[in-house]
């Protein structure tokens, strides 16, 4: 069959539509920071005995303006416009941000959940004022290449004094407009601070995990009784801490920050039971060992208490690992279940705010 000059128009018109539809229907996955995207992520833990030289790795993604680097976690198939949760994660003190990584291991829920995880590092390995521009860099980017609007919420997740780091930058003008929730890993409880176990301290020497000299449980105290008096922020608020680390009263069972949202009383949302263990624990309390500052990582159970009904969409919840100390890190279903947890509050501060 012989096809009409007009004919032979129309099909290669038809063909080339075809052709855009077929690439619009397959875009190109994102690639954030600049750098190409990993699955299992980059410098993952195995599943015990990382090493030394992994855990101390402060991430290959260079923050532009002040030339530090970071990490940043995020699904490899990630497409223009797909709606995402953005979670910037902080170490504690004397820690590094693969250490981090791995302590609370959401990059492992980062394809499942379809999140965004900024972990980045204090080359002082304790957090000051001095680095909340390097933090504020950091969100602004990953803001502006993601996009605000795809932004359904945005958490600061915080261990031991990353959490009390948290707690002062949610009261800063970059992040209270901006922050949709807080979660404190051992790093302090808004609404009503748990006591000390007795023995709880921080080692004195300094490696991976553990804490530098001249932070002790005093400063630490004084640094949360700066922070004492609540943000003016709005946000939800979930605290996680480890059994061993209080003493025998453990995490009192009203919130001044429930009252905050008139969420009813406390109630049990049930227990979790890992049958794996953690990936990382601090090595400089084990001879002779501390049980409130960390042992080895074991299998373990957590109980979780919610504060139910809270408005505007708030989320406010206590978990409780039971058995475990400050430093063990988190075992695989109690971390999917706090992941649970944030993706079930009220996010969209970012997208009311002007570009």
């Amino acid at each position: 069959m012989k096809l009409s000059r007009n004919s032979i128009n129309q099909l290669a018109a038809a063909l080339a539509v075809a052709g855009l539809t077929v690439l619009a229907g397959a875009q190109q996955p994102l690639q954030l920071g600049g750098a190409p995207c990993a699955s299992p992520p980059f410098l993952h833990c195995p599943d015990k005995d990382c090493t030394p030289d992994r855990v101390i790795n402060p991430g290959p993604i260079v923050e532009m303006k002040t030339r530090r680097t970071y990490f940043l976690d995020y699904p490899c198939d990630l497409k223009p416009g797909e709606k995402v949760t953005f979670i910037l994660s902080l170490h504690g003190a004397g820690s590094y941000a693969n250490w981090q990584r791995h302590y609370f291991p959401i990059l492992d829920y980062k394809d499942k959940y379809r999140l965004v995880i900024a972990t980045p590092s204090s080359p002082t390995r304790v957090w000051s004022a001095a680095d909340d521009e390097y933090l504020q860099n950091i969100v602004s980017s990953v803001i502006e290449q993601i996009g605000r609007d795809n932004i359904k919420a945005f958490w600061l997740v915080g261990h031991s004094q990353g959490g009390m780091t948290s707690n002062r930058i949610v009261r800063t003008d970059f992040f209270k407009d901006k922050v949709d929730g807080w979660l404190s890993l051992s790093g302090g409880r808004l609404g009503g601070q748990p006591g000390r176990a007795p023995t709880w301290g921080p080692p004195r020497t300094t490696t991976p995990g553990a804490t530098p000299a001249g932070v002790t449980p005093s400063s630490m105290a004084s640094a949360m009784a700066a922070l004492r008096e609540p943000p003016a922020a709005d946000f939800s608020f979930i605290y996680e801490t480890g059994q061993r680390e209080m003493d025998d009263k453990g995490v009192p069972e009203t919130s001044a920050w429930a009252a905050k949202y008139n969420c009813g009383p406390r109630r049990s949302a049930g227990e979790i039971v890992d049958s794996q263990p953690g990936y990382v624990y601090d090595s400089t309390r084990q001879n002779p060992p501390n049980p409130a500052w960390g042992l080895l990582p074991a299998a373990g159970k957590a109980q979780v208490f919610v504060y139910p009904d809270c408005k505007n969409g708030r989320v406010i919840a206590d978990v409780v690992r039971s058995d475990k100390g400050h430093t063990e890190g988190l075992e695989p279903k109690v971390t999917e279940e706090l992941v649970k947890l944030m993706l079930s509050a009220k996010g969209g501060k970012l997208q009311q705010q002007a570009p």
